[in-house]
């Protein structure tokens, strides 16, 4: 069942903590950024399907953007972005879920060393958490307030695209405080 808990949600008034902070925090959905410069059309469907496999997911628009450290003299590939609301069948921690994600950009052929090295580099898919919902302790007395989102400090403040992805998913009703 999609927890519809995205409604109305004001990320500027959301806790921002370290990634760090937050990898053993059991996380029950997430927003995620997924973005291709490389490929998007096949790419994007099939990271889709991954995380289609973790739970239900619900996206936003996906947006073309020229790529920000793009030159006159050193043009670049504009990328494909979209933000995808994340329900998970059931909770795991930020570290582990990070390491589904990041086997999951090895599956699509991403290639981080092979980047670094390049002055244009061909990303097949990169996904980034955003956003966390925190699992609440049900031993807890802390149970009986609303799900906590938590924003991941290093990712805010958002890109023009990640806020636009994000807003689009409150307006669906999959955000709320």
């Amino acid at each position: 069942m999609m927890h519809k808990t995205l409604t109305n949600l004001n990320t500027e008034a959301l806790e921002k903590q370290s990634p760090e902070a937050l990898q053993a925090h059991s996380v029950a959905a997430v927003v995620l950024a997924l973005g291709s410069n490389y490929r998007a059309q096949k790419y994007l469907p099939i990271a889709r399907e991954h995380l289609g496999a973790l739970g239900e997911i619900q996206l936003s628009t996906a947006f073309q953007n020229p790529d920000f450290t793009a030159t006159i003299e050193l043009p670049k590939p504009d990328y494909t972005n979209q933000c995808v609301y994340l329900s998970l069948k059931s909770p795991t921690t930020l570290c582990q879920l990070e390491q589904t994600l990041k086997q999951f950009e090895r599956e699509c052929h991403r290639q981080r060393l092979v980047e670094e090295q390049t002055l244009i580099k061909k990303v097949t898919i990169d996904i980034d958490v955003l956003l966390v919902n925190l699992q609440m302790n049900e031993n807890s007395l802390s149970n009986l307030r609303k799900p906590k989102w938590v924003v991941i400090e290093t990712r805010y403040p958002f890109k023009t695209h990640e806020a636009a992805g994000i807003e689009e998913l409150v307006k669906k009703g999959f955000l709320t405080n």
